[in-house]
């Protein structure tokens, strides 16, 4: 792209004057990233943008420039991030990483940024793919939703088999479950929720839903919901699953209001390893999670925007798929796991 070509020329010409026997100086070379999150109240998300302020600092003395990062807190709502994006093209940003709030509304952050001829990285909400292929500067870094699913699920499949009356609280051979998700519509709520179950069945473990609802993240919202179910349904809920750990941990605080002991628990699982959702694991409340790489995906938007700002090739940076995305794996998490570390395992 040519605004790379002329940022990469650029950023040159400043190192050279700096180098002895150039006979002049010059000031530190600046570059500017701009990252616009989806809600930084959200646990997963404040600990990618944590890594990302450490690790772009910590370029700043590799690479021998000054960094200009500016953060941005969309708030849920895609109107206020588009201003943002906006609001970052004007001060100059050479790179732009977005946690977009609404995945089906990338092509006006797309279209901007080609406008500008700026990089846009979106991560951990994967745009739709047609919008990310409407510019050569697009990119995306994250984790495929069916795999978290699926480990999920193997979380659960495993401990049935290993137990089956431990989770079978009724005795009927049946898991009755219930299913705490994201905000409707988002790609890895529907993901989880489907590859989950999915691999219950699978696993040969015969289930029954007695509830689901959406609970957008949010631990509050999750143990209503908990609160509501706990109240409404009849039948013994055996099983909680929840899209991430937050929602995990609504169910959890839901279940120990209600007067339940650690050992009257639902089986509860969540997904991204948070530290706040490791420490659940550890004291017996939650009982597995899969590991959402916050850190790798923090490393990997920083090589990439590493790159896009000419300081190396985009290819030796990262490893692309289809030129576009940058995948990072899953990984379950279990008490054993946990209990296994001398410190809290983290992110």
């Amino acid at each position: 792209m040519k605004r790379m070509r002329v940022l990469a020329a650029a950023l040159l010409a400043a190192l050279m004057a700096v180098l002895p026997g150039c006979g002049r100086t010059s000031a530190t070379p600046t570059v500017r990233v701009g990252v616009a999150v989806y809600d930084q109240t959200d646990t997963f998300i404040s600990a990618i943008t944590q890594h990302l302020e450490q690790m772009f600092q910590e370029e700043e003395q590799r690479l021998g420039v000054k960094i200009n990062l500016s953060v941005a807190d969309g708030r849920s709502s895609q109107s206020v991030q588009n201003e943002q994006v906006d609001r970052f093209l004007d001060l100059g940003c050479d790179v732009i990483c977005v946690n977009i709030v609404n995945r089906t509304a990338a092509a006006v952050i797309v279209d901007k940024a080609r406008a500008a001829e700026v990089p846009v990285i979106f991560f951990n909400r994967e745009p739709v793919e047609e919008d990310l292929f409407r510019w050569e500067g697009a990119y995306y870094v994250g984790s495929p939703g069916a795999e978290a699913g699926r480990l999920q699920g193997m979380l659960v499949v495993d401990a049935w088999r290993a137990d089956p009356a431990a989770l079978d609280r009724s005795g009927d051979g049946v898991l009755q479950y219930v299913m705490l998700e994201g905000e409707p519509g988002h790609q890895d709520a529907l993901l989880r929720t489907e590859h989950s179950i999915q691999t219950l069945v699978t696993g040969g473990v015969q289930v029954e839903k007695l509830e689901s609802a959406a609970a957008n993240w949010q631990r509050s919202q999750a143990a209503e919901r908990m609160r509501q179910w706990l109240e409404a349904v009849e039948e013994p809920i055996e099983a909680v699953f929840a899209n991430n750990d937050d929602m995990a941990l609504g169910a959890i605080d839901a279940c120990l209001e209600a007067g339940m002991t650690v050992e009257e628990l639902p089986f509860i699982v969540g997904v991204d390893a948070t530290a706040p959702a490791l420490e659940a694991v550890r004291a017996g409340t939650l009982q597995g999670t899969v590991r959402n790489d916050a850190r790798g995906q923090a490393e990997s938007i920083v090589a990439l925007s590493r790159a896009l700002m000419g300081f190396e090739d985009v290819s030796e940076a990262v490893e692309l798929t289809d030129g576009k995305y940058v995948w990072l794996s899953y990984t379950a998490v279990t008490a054993a796991d946990v209990l296994s570390q001398a410190k809290p395992v983290g992110r």
